[in-house]
């Protein structure tokens, strides 16, 4: 609330009417965002935490302060709400197969489904079979309820919205240059690349991802989100990239979250619509989810943040996750993807740096992930028959959603991790952790 100068000259009366006015125009503000901290959202979600730690350290947190600032994220910074709008809620029911426990071996050692929860820090997991609960946990005093963040597991949400606009036919084609729906990358390093080459993040352009460098553009960003005027802070880092003598674009596969909001933005100005508007009138009120979400939005209603962003429920990340496994199919039978999509979502890039031992096809996707363990790692199940089939959605601190269509498996993750990405075990575990599940439910 800004300061009031009162004039000498006031008497009491005025004085005490001054103060009144500036005390209504503060609970008219507070109103303005809703009971839930968020315009239009409803209702609120639980736990609702009353101290809330700042968003501008989001990479620094201790695991009891992300446990608080993940299933507040909706909170810290501007939002765009996309709601089921008295949509019937896909059904979820139970399964008559239930996943008690999961064996498993990692370093050589034996592990179960108890190991799983600590090692990783599970404070949500959620496991669909054939579209029924098989398992379902909460921890750290989460809810089904909870918004949790997702971290860049939104990429891969913002991917399907993409793969719909190119059926409906606002996205010509994924070879466009992307300076066709974002004219201000004109001038830029950005310029001449496609659409294609963004989603897949061998645009060629330099981006330092490192989460634990407070030097690195992915750290300038997160500052930027936290600033008055975000949007401008972030067009202008994204934009003052540049490119590595030499590489063109589709020549080196580089992680790129500077790239994932443009991907949004592409998304957006084709539409017309925030990210949030066109996931809420495509999916969200027609798949049919339970309660609304939060999009992080860098400018409320008109752009949302591509990179990152989406704080849904647990069980609603796992009806997306049932989105994705239908191709893209709603209850009634309507099919909103390109039949290809998710076929060509998850052919993996040959290009420079995504081509690994652990991942000799190439790991990455139209902003879907290949995981699986390391090949000298001391794990198992390291395979199955069907786990190359497995495609992942992941996000810093252990986020994650993994789809098996042949499986008829999804697997829903929240963690806080205590590093953002490492060790590198705890990606091996997840992918081990998800085969076992496969072949323990298949019995």
């Amino acid at each position: 609330m800004r300061p009031i100068t009162i004039k000498k000259s006031f008497n009491g009366l005025s004085i005490l009417a001054l103060a009144l006015a500036a005390l209504a125009g503060a609970a008219q503000a507070a109103d303005s965002q809703g009971a839930c901290g968020v315009p239009g959202l409803e209702p609120c979600p639980q736990p609702f935490d009353k101290v809330l730690p700042a968003a501008k350290d989001m990479l620094t947190w201790d695991q009891d302060t992300r446990v608080v600032g993940f299933r507040n994220t909706y909170r810290l910074y501007g939002g765009d709400v996309f709601a089921p709008r008295g949509a019937m809620p896909y059904p979820l029911p139970q399964a008559s197969h239930k996943l008690s426990d999961v064996q498993y071996q990692l370093a050589g050692k034996p592990h179960n489904l108890a190991d799983y929860l600590a090692n990783q820090s599970v404070t949500g997991l959620l496991v669909l079979k054939d579209g029924k609960i098989a398992y379902e946990h909460y921890g750290k005093g989460n809810t089904p309820q909870t918004l949790w963040t997702s971290r860049s597991v939104a990429k891969s949400v913002v991917s399907v919205l993409v793969g719909i606009a190119v059926k409906e036919g606002k996205i010509h084609s994924l070879d466009d240059r992307i300076s066709r729906y974002v004219p201000e990358l004109e001038g830029s390093e950005w310029q001449h690349v496609t659409l294609q080459q963004l989603l897949q993040h061998t645009s060629g352009v330099v981006w330092d991802e490192n989460y634990a460098s407070k030097d690195s553009d992915f750290s300038h960003m997160t500052q930027c989100e936290a600033t008055a005027d975000p949007y401008h802070c972030v067009l202008d880092l994204v934009r003052s990239v540049k490119r590595k003598p030499g590489v063109k674009p589709g020549e080196v596969w580089s992680y790129n979250t500077g790239g994932a909001w443009l991907v949004g933005r592409v998304l957006e100005n084709a539409t017309g619509m925030t990210i949030a508007e066109y996931l809420q009138s495509r999916v969200w009120s027609r798949y049919g989810m339970q309660q609304a979400g939060v999009w992080h939005a860098l400018v409320p209603g008109k752009v949302d943040m591509g990179g990152h962003g989406f704080n849904a429920t647990l069980r609603d990340w796992g009806r997306f996750g049932q989105f994705v496994l239908s191709g893209g199919q709603l209850p009634q039978g309507e099919k909103l993807l390109p039949d290809d999509w998710i076929a060509r979502s998850t052919h993996w890039t040959q290009a420079k740096g995504s081509v690994t031992a652990a991942a000799p096809k190439g790991q990455y996707g139209y902003q879907w992930w290949y995981n699986a363990p390391a090949p000298d790692s001391d794990a198992e199940p390291k395979r199955t028959d069907t786990s190359d089939q497995t495609f992942w959605a992941l996000g810093i601190f252990g986020q994650s959603i993994a789809i098996n269509p042949a499986e008829r498996l999804v697997v829903v993750q929240w963690s806080t991790w205590k590093n953002a990405e490492s060790p590198g075990s705890l990606y091996d575990e997840q992918a081990v952790f998800v085969n076992a599940v496969g072949k323990a439910l298949s019995k």
